[in-house]
């Protein structure tokens, strides 16, 4: 059996977000309000040398044309879209809630990070090159 390895858009960015995810629930555990977490996430991404925006206004397109605003939990590079959730289990709006910031966007790639009772990520990518098929 032979391995092949998956190329993962912004693969050393995503990297060093997700280990900045475990770092701070390893440092706090559960049971924080998710914007303590996404703070902490902030300042550990930013002494990593990341540029991060919190409560970002980005442009939403519909066919190709810029028709209003959305504002998303962070964005890390001007490149990840990232949404934290501190909730003991996701909602089944959540991963949606990703994926549109995504669709609406330019934006490829994006990290759900739940600092539930257990880690977990969740990672999703739009490919630019796939936009125009919709």
């Amino acid at each position: 059996m032979t391995s092949r390895r998956i190329n993962l858009v912004e693969e050393r960015l995503t990297a060093s977000i997700i280990g900045s995810f475990f770092d701070v629930y390893n440092y706090f555990g559960f049971g924080l309000l998710e914007s303590v977490y996404a703070n902490a996430l902030a300042a550990d991404l930013r002494a990593k040398g990341h540029k991060v925006d919190r409560e970002v206004r980005v442009p939403v397109f519909y066919k190709g044309e810029q028709i209003g605003w959305q504002r998303i939990d962070q964005l890390v590079d001007d490149k990840v879209i990232v949404e934290t959730k501190a909730s003991v289990k996701l909602l089944p709006t959540d991963e949606p809630q990703l994926r549109t910031y995504l669709n609406a966007t330019k934006l490829e790639i994006g990290l759900l990070l739940h600092f539930g009772p257990t880690p977990k990520f969740y990672r999703f990518i739009v490919s630019n090159d796939m936009r125009h098929l919709r």
